[in-house]
């Protein structure tokens, strides 16, 4: 499979322990010029503690296209908390330059009315137009979760005229019963703002899999990422694939690991 390596990204989740400028460091030591930043890190904060022009400045240093920051949540749950916080992430993504601000719906296992998530994306998408950031919805495939369909996602957004995208997880398409049903015959391939990838090897049965079990790809690989990625490819999909691992094992990780896991990964998926 050929793809060119301008189109991979690396999400700081693969590096808890790493500050800001040693994670943009990593990235491009690796050859990549993407990075995904998020809310969840140890800081608590998508700068940890620099200021805006400081993570520009990084970002310049080591050449960085910081792609999306992740994530509103949950996005389908308006609250006047979550405007706000969602407020002040658009802020953070207009102010370091991300392109996209990722969205996820409400998973706790609370029912979430489909009006309910077709109001919250008409309400963000005129938020978000306001400061030039995309909105891209993210379905999570866990039973628990109130928005789990890709082609789901896709329709709400039609419904709701908005120019919002979704990304599409490997991991949440592979737990979603119906996905593989849905898919091909469904989706709008040029909907799809942004695949995430991530790695499972354990044979539990998949409602019982947790983002605990997510790593990089290997050969053992249940989730067919290089079917899945193939299969993107031939429907003519021309987008960013962003490595998202999950699991606390990443927590062990050198810099040395992170660079021959990420190494190791894009081998398999072009191989």
């Amino acid at each position: 499979m050929n793809i060119d390596k301008s189109r991979f990204c690396i999400n700081r989740k693969i590096a808890p322990g790493l500050s800001l400028e040693r994670f943009f460091s990593l990235v491009q030591r690796c050859g990549f010029n993407k990075v995904e930043l998020r809310n969840d890190m140890p800081s608590g904060k998508v700068c940890d503690n620099l200021s805006y022009a400081q993570v520009r400045e990084l970002a310049e240093k080591y050449q960085q296209e910081i792609i999306t920051i992740n994530a509103v949540y949950p996005f389908n749950q308006l609250t006047d908390d979550v405007l706000d916080k969602t407020k002040q992430l658009l802020n953070d993504a207009q102010s370091i330059g991300a392109k996209a601000l990722v969205l996820c719906p409400l998973n706790d296992g609370t029912p979430v009315p489909e009006a309910n998530t077709l109001d919250a994306i008409k309400r963000l998408s005129e938020l978000f137009s306001g400061y030039g950031v995309q909105g891209l919805v993210e379905p999570l495939g866990f039973t628990f979760s109130s928005l789990r369909s890709a082609v789901g996602a896709q329709h709400l957004i039609r419904e709701a005229h908005s120019s919002f995208k979704i990304v599409l997880d490997t991991f949440h398409h592979h737990l979603y019963e119906n996905a593989e049903k849905e898919f091909v015959p469904n989706i709008d391939i040029n909907g799809i703002g942004l695949v995430h990838l991530s790695g499972v090897e354990d044979k539990r049965p998949t409602h019982q899999l947790t983002d605990e079990e997510r790593i990089m790809l290997t050969e053992k690989d249940v989730m067919e990422n290089r079917r899945q990625v193939r299969r993107l490819e031939e429907m003519g999909y021309t987008g960013i694939y962003s490595f998202e691992p999950f699991s606390s094992t990443l927590e062990a990780w050198d810099e040395a690991e992170i660079e021959r896991q990420i190494g190791n990964s894009i081998a398999l998926l072009l191989q």
